[in-house]
C-alpha cells in the first residue's frame, strides 16, 4: 500500500512532490523541476546493476562472435565479425566507461541512447546478413538486444521505446526491401512486434511504480525535514544546509548571509492572546519569510521557539538589503495586533544579519555566532530593527569562531 493510499493527498504538505502526486503522471512525465531530479535518482539507483549488465553484454558479444564464426563460416562471418568487434563491443565498453565518469549524470543518458541504437542496428545487420546467406539461426540475438535495451541499460521508458521502434522499423524495412524469405521473415517480424509490446508494457508499469516510490520517498523526506507547526524547514535541516553551503562557498568563493529573525515580545503575545493564537502567529510569520527569500538557493527554517533563520547563498550586499526590507515590510503587512508588546501595537521582529565571505580557516558556527551577535545588538537597541555585521567577522573572538590550532582556539 502506498503513502497516497494511507494519507489523503489534500493533507500532504505543499511541495513540488505533493503537487505532482496530486496531479498524477499517466504519461510518465513529471514537471520540469522534478523530471531531472527523478532521472538522476533513477540512474543512481540502477548504476551498480547497469555496470554489471554492460560487462555481461560485452562478454556475451565476444561469445556470440566466436559462435558466429563457427555457424556462419569464415566467408559469411567476415562482416558480422567486424560489426561485433568494431561496433558493438566498443559501444558497450564506451557505455561502461561513461558510467564511471565524474560527469556521468550528464553524459551517460544521451550516450546510452546512441549506444543502444548502434547495438540494435548492429545486431539487425548481422541478422539480415546471416539470413541472406541462408542461416536463420541468429534471430534470438535480436531478441536479447531488445531485452537489454528495455531492462538492462537504465534507459527511461520513452528512450527504450524509441530505440526499439527505430531498430524494429529498420529490420522490417530492410527485410521487405531485400525480400528475405517470406514465411520466416513474417514470423520473425510478428515476434519482434510482440516482444516490443510485451517489454514496453512491463517497463511502463515498472517505471510508473519507480516514479511513485520516488515521490513517496521525497514526500517522506520533506515531512521529516519540516517543522510540524509552521511547515517550513526545521532546525535539523538548517544545521545540515548551513554546513553544505559553507563548504560550497569556500570552494566557489561566494558570499553567504545568515539572517536570524526573532518575534518581539512573543512570550507576552502568548500570555495575552493564548498559545493557539501564538501558533497561528508563528505560521503567518513563517509564510511571510518564505515569500521574502525566493531565489532557488535561498533557505528558510524555524531556528527554535519564535526565532527563524534565513540563509542566502551567493549574496550581494544589495540582495541582503533587499531581503531585509522585504521581511520588515511583509511583517508590517500582516498587521497582527500585539497590545502586550513593549515595542509597538502591532507584531514586529528584530533581525540580526551576518554577511561574510567564508574562508577555510574558519567554521560555519562562527557565521551563526555573528548573526546571533547582530540579533542581540538589535534587541539591545530597542527591538523592531535590523543590525547587520560584516567587518566584525574578522575581529570577533568567540572560542569557536576559528578552527582549532595547536592546543587551543583563537
Amino acid at each position: 500500500m502506498s503513502s497516497a493510499d494511507l494519507l489523503p493527498t489534500a493533507d500532504l504538505p505543499d511541495s513540488p512532490h505533493a503537487r505532482q502526486l496530486r496531479a498524477g503522471f499517466p504519461w510518465l512525465t513529471f514537471s520540469p523541476e522534478l523530471e531531472s531530479e527523478f532521472r538522476r535518482a533513477h540512474f543512481d539507483e540502477n548504476l551498480p546493476h547497469t555496470r554489471v549488465n554492460f560487462c555481461l553484454a560485452a562478454i556475451i558479444t565476444v561469445a556470440f562472435s566466436a559462435m558466429d564464426s563457427v555457424v556462419l563460416g569464415p566467408e559469411l562471418n567476415r562482416i558480422p565479425s567486424m560489426i561485433h568487434m568494431l561496433v558493438i563491443l566498443p559501444t558497450l565498453l564506451i557505455g561502461l566507461a561513461a558510467s564511471f565518469s565524474a560527469q556521468r549524470h550528464r553524459i551517460y543518458p544521451p550516450l546510452a541512447l546512441i549506444a543502444s541504437i548502434l547495438l540494435g542496428l548492429g545486431v539487425t545487420a548481422i541478422q539480415i546478413i546471416a539470413t541472406r546467406g541462408g542461416v536463420a539461426l541468429l534471430f534470438p540475438c535480436l531478441m536479447l538486444t531488445i531485452v537489454f535495451t528495455y531492462f538492462l541499460a537504465a534507459l527511461i521508458f520513452y528512450h527504450a521505446v524509441a530505440v526499439n521502434v527505430i531498430v524494429m522499423f529498420v529490420y522490417l524495412l530492410a527485410g521487405t526491401v531485400l525480400q528475405l524469405p517470406g514465411r520466416e521473415f513474417a514470423y520473425d517480424a510478428l515476434t519482434i512486434i510482440a516482444a516490443n509490446l510485451f517489454c514496453a508494457s512491463v517497463v511502463y508499469m515498472h517505471e510508473k511504480i519507480s516514479r511513485l516510490r520516488f515521490l513517496e520517498a521525497c514526500l517522506l523526506r520533506d515531512m521529516v525535514a519540516r517543522d510540524g507547526l509552521t511547515g517550513i524547514q526545521n532546525r535539523r535541516m538548517f544545521d545540515q544546509h548551513i554546513q553544505r553551503v559553507w563548504q560550497q562557498a569556500v570552494r566557489e568563493e561566494e558570499r553567504v548571509a545568515v539572517l536570524l529573525v526573532d518575534i518581539d515580545c512573543f512570550k507576552d503575545y502568548n500570555d495575552r492572546y493564548g498559545h493557539q493564537a501564538g501558533d497561528e502567529c508563528l505560521r503567518a510569520v513563517a509564510v511571510s519569510l518564505s515569500q521574502c527569500a525566493r531565489r532557488p538557493l535561498d533557505f528558510v527554517a524555524r531556528y527554535g521557539g519564535e526565532e527563524f533563520a534565513v540563509v542566502l547563498y551567493e549574496a550581494s550586499r544589495e540582495y541582503v538589503a533587499e531581503v531585509l526590507t522585504r521581511i520588515q515590510r511583509s511583517i508590517a503587512e500582516l498587521n497582527i495586533p500585539h497590545e502586550a508588546s513593549r515595542v509597538a501595537s502591532r507584531l514586529t521582529v528584530s533581525i540580526g544579519a551576518a554577511f561574510i565571505l567564508p574562508s577555510s580557516s574558519r567554521t560555519y558556527e562562527g557565521l551563526i555566532q555573528l548573526a546571533d551577535e547582530a540579533l542581540y545588538g538589535a534587541k539591545e537597541q530597542g527591538r523592531n530593527r535590523v543590525v547587520v555585521m560584516e567587518a566584525e567577522y574578522h575581529t570577533l573572538k568567540t572560542g569557536r569562531f576559528e578552527k582549532r590550532r595547536g592546543q587551543g582556539a583563537v
